[in-house]
């Protein structure tokens, strides 16, 4: 939930905050699948829908839409909770690219020994 100190000058959570939230979800996702450490490297395709306002409670879906031999795109969506649960909207979506890496922080095969049918 954002909190006060979230808000830009038009009362709206700004964009910067939600993006955060977006890539910690899409890193966990990521993170499970390559079984170790990935980076964000990309994101494609980010679009705000609706703003975001104080009192909503947002929920952050990511899941894999594509995996590479060291990379995977994750598609995360933000709907955003109002009214006392009464509402849901989507407020924005995005497709996030992540590399799997080492521990020197270079690129790395994603697992391919990892269980696919795993709901992650």
């Amino acid at each position: 939930m954002p909190r006060p100190s979230d808000i830009n000058a038009n009362g709206h959570i700004f964009g910067g905050w939600v993006l955060s939230q977006m890539d910690i979800a899409g890193g966990i996702v990521a993170a499970r699948r390559a079984a170790g450490q990935v980076a964000t490297v990309a994101i494609d395709a980010m679009e705000f829908i609706e703003p975001i306002l104080l009192h909503d409670l947002i929920s952050v879906y990511a899941n894999i839409e594509k995996i590479g031999t060291s990379s995977m795109k994750i598609r995360i969506e933000v709907i955003a909770t109002r009214d006392g649960g009464k509402t849901h909207k989507k407020v924005t979506g995005a497709i996030f690219t992540f590399v799997a890496i080492d521990e020197h922080g270079r690129p790395r095969a994603v697992d391919a020994a990892y269980n696919t049918s795993r709901n992650v």
